[in-house]
């Protein structure tokens, strides 16, 4: 298959833009475009037309992925998988940048993607399923990899205001030749009552040559300061516009900083290519708990580094062999505290006021991995890899180890856990417009520090264990009619084992499992010179397989239950005409399927369908005005529902709006 066509497919784009790309998405990715495997890639241009101020707006538009929006910037992310929360929903996505996780694997978040600067990346590339051998835990569902601007693609200014009260400036200055800055700024004035923000992002890149080093640096930090809505209650409570704005939880915030520095330096040794890339990342953060019924406030932070190392070198001209190794140290608090007296009932002492958590956890991660591209003949490649991984908590706390209510703090102790994810995949170019391919994966993860000692009251500590998913998936991809349709379909099946989650109580689960299987399909298709349709569909099908029984039994899983928020369908489609040189129109449809709210199978959110627009004129060579209308009918929808305590519970999405915004590129 021509590159031309490959990038095309990755970037959903026309070939001339994607291409431009596809090298640092080599370089910095976890795949290359023809290996097997399922990648979606979206370019530098495709991140400015979406103008995204949330980056579910930007990622929903890939096959596989339901990014729910929450309140402000926070969100949930599922990728091949149900829309995961807890541990469970920081643990499984790895979160890249540069190819660098943004933090060390036992400090997740599910709130990841408000750090990384996706708002000026050059390019922004998903994973779907297990990732390769180069990384390992928490790339179990997929990865997110957001790609820093490159030095040398020239300065630009970007402002923008929407009718929701929403000012977006993105600013970057690029030197031409050793470095460049890229600042954005957000205020929000919020739609719903009391949910103001402002976000802040930075980043610096520099490009230099030490010696016989080619050597890229970076510097990203990001700020956000938010007042946060809480669920709206009762069925079918966002159809209301006066309930849909308001905010039960006019007390709630989210208070978050983090910054991460960077380096890749490579040369050629021996015949092969030697890359290290030393890293360092700091966060913290503060939030009220709105999402609980007793409230509380939670803080904490991590601050970690490490070293990634790989070599690289063709054996010969069948033969490709990649080696690598890498150590990760880092150190992590949390404090929850419960500022005010709660009960469901009177007497009800399961939710004390006071400190419920305060504990550091100093970890140690270190990996070694492998990896084998062998052309059989001229037409058929095989990819084996393996990756051996191991990693050592030190846990401490400064509240009394024992029961306190519904909370359990664990006594000082030491955790290890060790993973092993063999990959194996195999493509076959049957044509040079079409080709096949077959891919075996297991992703593994260990625990999250809050999945280990932020325990309950009916929970051991040393019961949760490495969870483990293994993944087959086969898949054709290529084009036809004289390259006017790139097309990428694939299906997949996958088992999951001591699947770790916390049900519509709020009590952990520790062992659970699940299967998943689905279709994706991912196409453009030029109409026309002027007119093409592009878009991603995707069904799956995924369910507990395992039994459970709690209580009165309203939270009763049973084998071959479909898992909450899976939404058996979802598309995103787009209709775009280059009017004219200068002015280029877009209609673009948003569809999210129904999906059970709770693991019981008893309550279901009937999905929604959303429309939006978008138009643009370049008046100068360096110049254009753009106008994005998102919810363009007004319907009335949830971005998140789900069935918590009992209750009818939804975050509402946007109601009709517009942003109105320039470029200028200097």
């Amino acid at each position: 298959m021509g590159v031309g066509a490959v990038a095309a497919l990755l970037g959903m784009a026309l070939p001339a833009v994607a291409q431009e790309r596809l090298d640092s998405v080599q370089v910095w990715g976890d795949r290359q475009s023809d290996d097997p495997g399922s990648v979606a890639t979206l370019d530098a241009e495709a991140v400015f037309e979406v103008h995204a101020d949330h980056p579910a707006e930007i990622l929903n538009r890939l096959p596989g992925v339901n990014v729910q929006m929450n309140s402000g910037q926070e969100h949930l992310i599922a990728i091949r998988s149900p829309v995961l929360t807890g541990g469970a929903g920081q643990g499984s996505f790895l979160i890249l940048e540069n190819g660098v996780p943004t933090r060390s694997p036992a400090f997740g978040n599910v709130n990841s993607l408000l750090e990384p600067h996706h708002e000026v990346a050059s390019a922004i590339e998903v994973v779907r399923g297990p990732g390769s051998a180069k990384y390992g835990s928490n790339a179990v569902h997929g990865l997110i990899n957001v790609i820093l601007p490159e030095v040398g693609q020239g300065s630009e200014a970007v402002a923008s205001y929407g009718t929701l009260g929403r000012w977006r400036g993105d600013v970057t200055l690029d030197e031409g030749e050793h470095w460049l800055a890229a600042l954005s700024l957000q205020k929000d004035l919020g739609w719903r009552d009391d949910t103001g923000l402002d976000q802040q992002k930075l980043t610096l890149m520099s490009d230099w040559t030490l010696g016989t080093w080619d050597t890229t640096a970076w510097l990203t930090a990001s700020n956000l300061n938010q007042e946060t809505a809480g669920f709206i209650q009762g069925k079918d409570a966002y159809k209301d516009e006066d309930i849909a704005k308001s905010n039960p939880n006019p007390e709630a915030y989210r208070d978050a900083w983090s910054a991460r520095a960077g380096a890749r330096l490579s040369r050629e040794l021996a015949g092969g290519e030697l890359a290290l890339t030393p890293y360092a990342h700091i966060q913290a953060m503060t939030f009220a708990q709105h999402f609980l019924p007793n409230g509380g406030v939670e803080k904490n932070g991590s601050a970690g580094g490490g070293l990634m190392a790989r070599y690289e070198r063709a054996a010969s001209d069948a033969l490709t062999w990649r080696i690598g190794a890498d150590v990760d140290v880092a150190s992590g608090w949390l404090k929850e505290i419960q500022p005010e007296p709660f009960g469901f009932f009177p007497g009800d002492t399961r939710f004390p006021q006071g400190k419920h958590y305060d504990y550091t956890v100093d970890t140690l991660m270190g990996a070694l991995w492998g990896e084998l591209d062998y052309a059989l003949t001229e037409d058929v490649r095989v990819v084996a890899g393996l990756r051996a991984e191991a990693h050592e908590y030190d846990y401490s706390t400064d509240v009394a180890p024992g029961i306190n209510g519904r909370f359990n703090v664990p006594a000082d102790r030491t955790d290890n856990f060790e993973l092993l994810t063999p990959k194996l995949g195999v493509i076959w170019s049957v044509t040079d417009a079409v080709d096949l391919y077959a891919n075996y994966a297991r992703g593994q993860r260990a625990p999250q520090a809050s999945d280990l000692y932020r325990l309950q009251s009916r929970q051991v500590a040393g019961q949760v264990k490495e969870e483990t998913l293994d993944s087959v998936e086969i898949g054709a991809r290529g084009s036809a009619l004289a390259d006017r349709l790139i097309y990428d379909v694939s299906a997949y099946w996958m088992d999951k084992e001591n699947f770790f989650f916390r049900d519509s109580d709020g009590l952990n689960v520790t062992d659970g499992s699940t299967a998943h299987k689905g279709v994706e399909v991912t196409a453009a298709f030029e109409l026309t010179p002027v007119l093409s349709l592009s878009g991603a569909a995707s069904w799956s099908d995924q369910t507990y397989t395992f039994d459970r029984i709690v209580g009165s039994g309203t939270e009763t899983i049973r084998d071959g239950n479909k898992i909450d928020t899976a939404p058996e369908w979802l598309a995103n489609v787009s209709l775009d005409w280059q009017a004219t040189e200068a002015v280029k129109l877009s209609l673009n449809v948003d569809h999210v399927g129904e999906y059970y709210v709770d693991p019981a199978n008893t309550t279901i959110y009937s999905g929604h369908t959303v429309l939006g627009a978008r138009g643009s004129w370049a008046f100068s060579d360096t110049a254009e005005v753009f106008l994005i209308v998102r919810n363009l009918t007004d319907e009335r929808y949830a971005d998140r529902a789900d069935l918590a305590f009992g209750n009818d519970r939804y975050f509402p999405g946007e109601p009709l709006n517009a942003t109105l915004g320039m470029r200028k590129r200097f």
